[in-house]
């Protein structure tokens, strides 16, 4: 291809390895399972969190497919006080906190003032809170410009309300680059534990299941029509006719690796590289950014394609889409040569909220060696190693784990096994 990027370095032992931030906690929230070990047993059995939307009647819009968070009561989760407080995606993502932290044995108020912070990738699930407002608007009568501000204030809601319940006064953030933007706040983590921040708490946890935000969704053009859960979402098959969104999420939590060992924390694995591109405008005959972004992650873990054993890929469900992330696959690992899978089918694609789900997914994977399934697909249309039917057995050393936003963001995250 015309204008591509040099090849990914040659994997080579580097002292800095040791310095790489480890990530000691997960907190996970997805709609086929409440939790880290209820989702990843959910998943190596190809369960499937997808079916008709209950939140609200679908039954005047084009799509009526969600993968939402079931048997979620809050007030099983957190204290009463903070329920007038909060919407129903900044209280799932308390909890996700809370799991990461009690996962990894941390308790940030007893670290230093600034020795903590938050990190979070945001996208729509302002929509949910903005309706909330203007429905209060509209019943109680109000001021338009009250409930803009309430909206735009929404998009760091989940880091704030986190940082303050924790008292985590460190480096904080919100990251809006919709599905990519999950691995973007994952990697800004990164940069704050390598710049001497001891903890870091990242990741995303995110949805719009509401019809305001539905309404926005659909008008995409992107999300499947169908009614059948096992039909709908098919990435990287002829019978591909878009995605199922979905709500919930991942966090992590990112140390580093001098003072995890100290305090014998578990680790899960090392962030060991990472890169954002952006595609070129449309009509360009330009390749899209993907397979750059790929090789640039490559090359900041100084690794090779032959040394990634899996990876997880977006699988955005639309054919066109597909196919180019497809091309860059095959233009990087070569047809078939590397296994590629797709968790994301049981779940429906959770906005920002997505790709960290994939990294919790994929450090398990690496921990307990094994490929989860792409579910509901029987055979890829591409030349790719696409895991399916069931979980596969597997040595399992680094992962790639790959998102793409709407609008022409790519971001590609390498992870590892703890050395």
């Amino acid at each position: 291809m015309s204008g591509a990027p040099a090849p990914a370095p040659a994997a080579a032992p580097r002292a800095a390895d040791t310095a790489l931030p480890v990530v000691t906690g997960l907190g996970v929230i997805a709609p086929n399972g409440l939790g880290v070990e209820p989702y990843w047993a959910a998943t190596l059995r190809g369960e499937s969190g997808i079916a008709r939307v209950t939140r609200f009647d679908p039954s005047g819009y084009a799509c009526s497919l969600a993968g939402e968070v079931k048997d979620f009561d809050p007030k099983d989760h957190l204290p009463g006080r903070l329920l007038p407080q909060t919407d129903h995606m900044t209280r799932l993502a308390l909890v996700a906190a809370d799991e990461a932290l009690a996962d990894a044995g941390a308790d940030p108020k007893r670290m230093p003032e600034y020795a903590a912070g938050v990190v979070t990738a945001a996208s729509a699930g302002g929509f949910e809170f903005g309706q909330r407002e203007l429905e209060a608007l509209w019943s109680k009568g109000g001021s338009y410009v009250s409930a803009y501000q309430s909206f735009a204030w929404f998009y760091p809601v989940n880091s704030g309300q986190v940082s303050i319940r924790h008292g985590m006064r460190g480096p904080g953030g919100a990251l809006v680059a919709e599905q990519a933007g999950g691995l973007d706040a994952v990697a800004k983590a990164r940069r704050h534990v390598r710049g001497g921040t001891p903890l870091m708490l990242t990741g995303g946890v995110d949805g719009a299941l509401c019809p305001w935000g539905w309404l926005c969704a659909s008008r995409s053009g992107r999300l499947s029509p169908r009614t059948d859960p096992r039909r709908a979402y098919l990435p990287f098959t002829a019978d591909a006719s878009g995605y199922v969104p979905g709500e919930g999420g991942a966090l992590l939590v990112l140390e580093d690796p001098k003072a995890a060992a100290e305090r014998g924390a578990r680790q899960y694995g090392r962030i060991a590289g990472y890169a954002a591109t952006f595609d070129p405008r449309p009509g360009s005959d330009r390749e899209p950014g993907l397979r750059r972004a790929i090789l640039l992650a490559l090359a900041d873990a100084r690794l090779s394609p032959s040394d990634i054993d899996v990876v997880f890929a977006d699988a955005m469900g639309v054919p066109e889409l597909d196919a180019a992330e497809a091309a860059a696959l095959t233009a990087v690992f070569g047809p078939y040569g590397v296994p590629v899978t797709a968790p994301k089918t049981m779940t429906g694609r959770l906005l920002a909220g997505g790709a960290p789900l994939d990294v919790a997914t994929a450090l398990l994977s690496l921990r307990d060696q094994v490929i989860p399934p792409t579910a509901h697909v029987h055979g890829a249309a591409a030349a790719l190693d696409l895991v399916t039917g069931a979980a596969r057995e597997a040595e399992l050393g680094r992962a790639l784990v790959l998102a793409r936003g709407y609008g022409g963001f790519n971001s590609a995250l390498v992870v590892r096994r703890p050395a």
